[in-house]
């Protein structure tokens, strides 16, 4: 579970990182680039531990880069839908249930 936490802690950093900006389209490039560096150094100080734990507790780095990759998929479409104003159609539920059902192919008979 801690696993789990500090994953979805970080990517809300991350998603921040690389998409919060589009939300100042008139920042100069560089100011945009260094507050990204510094927010992912936040989202790195997460993920670290995260997967340093989950692989000590048994799940493999396949296992843990498809739970952050589903997680940051999760953690994005919140994010268009709040901060970016983006709408969330059945295109994009399908694909998010296809990607769920692919990831649980990772899990599956797990000892």
């Amino acid at each position: 579970m801690p696993t789990f936490a500090l994953l979805i802690a970080s990517n809300l950093f991350m998603t921040v990182a690389w998409y919060g900006h589009l939300k100042f389209p008139d920042a100069r490039l560089w100011v945009v680039v260094l507050a990204s560096w510094g927010i992912a150094l936040i989202e790195y100080s997460l993920a670290v531990p995260a997967n340093r734990i989950g692989y000590a507790s048994g799940l493999s780095g396949g296992q843990l880069k498809i739970m952050q990759e589903c997680i940051t998929l999760a953690v994005f479409a919140v994010f268009a839908i709040v901060v970016l104003k983006e709408p969330l159609t059945w295109r994009y539920l399908g694909a998010g249930a296809c990607i769920a059902g692919a990831a649980a192919f990772t899990f599956v008979g797990r000892n």
